[in-house]
């Protein structure tokens, strides 16, 4: 049986049927991605006896998360059993020619432990967007027999995920071949899912570009801004927004700390006119000095003349740079700072709260935020599903833009509410203007 098998391939996986080093699909749900692969392995342990392979995901804590299951039913629909070669058992499927077909977690594995597959013909990565830069620097040079294939199928989440890095990039590893194949690519694409797919459409629209077109997620469900970043993109204020000359620009920060393992430093550029809150640029670097953030301040012609530094509570000792903090450091350069004292316990939710007000007020330059906004809508809460309660929000990549929109949102209540402490109260300008005649006639 297995010489006469015939095995139907979407046009759209054609270009992945001929040998090459790195074959990648990505889109949304329904493409059959997962369908064709598990078919393309069949079909590669029927021509060439003696095939061994491994079946990936970054995290597998039981076979019932793996692929093996859809293996069992393609060897099934296509009437392939012990007479042909394949063998299923509770671990692994035996494939003709004394071949194997095993299924693992990448992050089970360190850097000894993964040469037992150095003699691997394929290795096929499902959900690929999970895998990290550890296990995809782990892998790659693992396998490595002759003739040996990696495949990865993904459903795109970040274009910074390692995998989209890798196949997604302007420079593509060498014999890669890489499609997208979205719902109407699948030719058997079923009634059912067609319903659900609609239904998504109808029902939540922010989240269908990610799930059926294969877009990189840019709201997370379930995260705090998702509801407000939606209404945003509706009434179109994520635009092309311009400065107002005649007024201060506040750049609004979340510090972090130097080396490798640091927090982000962020800087949100804003501008409160009227009743309307200008978000006109985003900053955001990990590891990097004061005079890393300085020269991007330089760059963007945000001069002491024109822009003041809004620092959080820890500004003024926290993680010095050069033996002084960071308030001291802005200062020397002559920024006007202020640090907004510390807000005490539930200063997060504070912070979250006074953001979700303050949202319908808000304009976003999107050429120059893009990064913040990913960030605003991937900031969510960390939940403990076992007892089903909230534990506050997840410290993640998200977390360092989020927090310091947070305190752009504290500020610009202060503002609106008149508050004649406020940094740009009506003595504000004029005070400014005197230091720098006072610096200019110094110097």
């Amino acid at each position: 049986m297995a010489r006469n098998l015939v095995i139907n391939t979407a046009k759209v996986f054609e270009p992945l049927l001929q040998p090459a080093r790195y074959k990648g699909a990505w889109g949304g749900r329904g493409s059959g991605k997962s369908h064709f692969f598990a078919e393309a392995l069949i079909e590669q342990c029927l021509l060439e006896r003696g095939t061994r392979a491994v079946c990936i995901r970054e995290v597998q804590k039981s076979l019932k998360e793996s692929s093996k299951r859809l293996i069992e039913d393609k060897l099934s629909a296509f009437g392939l059993g012990d007479v042909d070669g394949f063998k299923v058992f509770n671990e692994v499927i035996e494939t003709p020619g004394d071949g194997v077909i095993i299924f693992q977690g990448m992050r089970d594995h360190t850097a000894d432990s993964i040469k037992s597959l150095e003699g691997f013909r394929i290795a096929a990565v499902e959900e690929a967007h999970s895998l990290s830069a550890t296990s995809l620097s782990l892998l790659r040079p693992t396998i490595r027999a002759p003739g040996s294939e990696l495949w990865f199928s993904w459903n795109a989440r970040r274009k910074t995920d390692p995998v989209d890095a890798m196949l997604r990039g302007d420079d593509l590893p060498t014999g890669a071949v890489v499609v997208q194949a979205n719902w109407r690519d699948n030719p058997l694409f079923p009634a059912e899912l067609e319903q659900e797919r609609l239904d998504c459409l109808r029902l939540d629209p922010d989240q269908y570009p990610h799930i059926w077109e294969g877009e990189y997620a840019t709201v997370l469900v379930g995260a705090y801004y998702a509801k407000s970043l939606s209404a945003a993109k509706a009434d179109g204020r994520i635009c092309r927004v311009a400065a107002d000359p005649l007024l201060p620009i506040r750049l609004i920060a979340d510090i972090g700390g130097t080396g490798a393992r640091a927090d982000a430093f962020v800087f949100w550029a804003v501008q409160f006119v009227g009743r309307e809150i200008r978000v006109l640029n985003y900053y955001e670097a990990q590891g990097q000095d004061v005079a890393t953030h300085a020269a991007w301040l330089r760059n963007e012609g945000y001069t002491p003349n024109v822009a003041q530094i809004v620092l959080p509570h820890d500004g003024e000792t926290h993680d010095r740079v050069f033996n002084v903090s960071y308030e001291s450091a802005f200062r020397g350069m002559g920024y006007a700072v202020e640090v907004v004292p510390n807000q005490g316990r539930g200063a997060a939710s504070a912070r979250i709260e006074a953001g979700r007000r303050v949202f319908p007020s808000c304009w976003f330059n999107e050429a120059k935020t893009s990064g913040g906004i990913d960030a605003l809508g991937w900031y969510h809460e960390k939940r403990d599903e076992t007892r089903g309660i909230g534990l506050g929000p997840e410290h993640d990549w998200s977390s360092h833009g989020s927090d310091a929109f947070g305190l752009v949102a504290i500020c610009a209540e202060q503002f609106f509410s008149h508050d004649q402490r406020r940094p740009d109260s009506p003595g504000w300008r004029a005070k400014l203007a005197a230091r720098n005649r006072a610096s200019s006639q110094a110097a």
